[in-house]
């Protein structure tokens, strides 16, 4: 009941939601489709560890997908195969600090001005420009939070 009032809140001010979700990717997918038939509202899904089905879905019902310093884990190969069934346009990156520290920093406080290493690790991994990659997310970033850049 909760998290349909956030997006019913989502929905009326269209401040985007952000979606922390974990072992629930099926549960979530049925709400997102639910609530996304009775009217779309912004959403990212934050600090992304889900399956590959919910960052696919998720796009397809308009939202964003952000990617912490998880995805530069050697364990995380899930998560880099879920940014490469994405769009760009569709993709943030984010430290989640002071959790989850991106290599070369892990096991430390996480800060900041981290967020470079995972951006640089997804680029590299996408095969696309660090500077092009930076710019696309960041645009995303003002696309979604809007009102931040008032």
């Amino acid at each position: 009941i909760g998290f349909r009032r956030h997006i019913e809140a989502a929905r009326v001010t269209q401040l985007p939601l952000v979606i922390h979700t974990r072992s629930a990717d099926q549960d979530t997918i049925d709400i997102l489709r639910e609530e996304t038939e009775i009217g779309a509202f912004p959403f990212v899904l934050h600090c992304f560890s889900a399956g590959l089905e919910l960052a696919k879905i998720g796009v397809e019902l308009g939202g964003y997908v952000s990617f912490s310093g998880i995805a530069t884990f050697k364990s995380a190969q899930a998560i880099r195969d879920a940014a490469h069934a994405i769009p760009i346009e569709r993709m943030l990156v984010e430290t989640d600090a002071p959790y989850l520290a991106p290599v070369p920093h892990r096991g430390k406080s996480n800060e900041p001005s981290f967020v470079r290493h995972t951006a640089e690790y997804l680029a590299a991994d996408l095969g696309v420009d660090y500077q092009s990659f930076a710019a696309q997310t960041t645009a995303n970033f003002d696309r979604l939070f809007a009102k931040a850049a008032q």
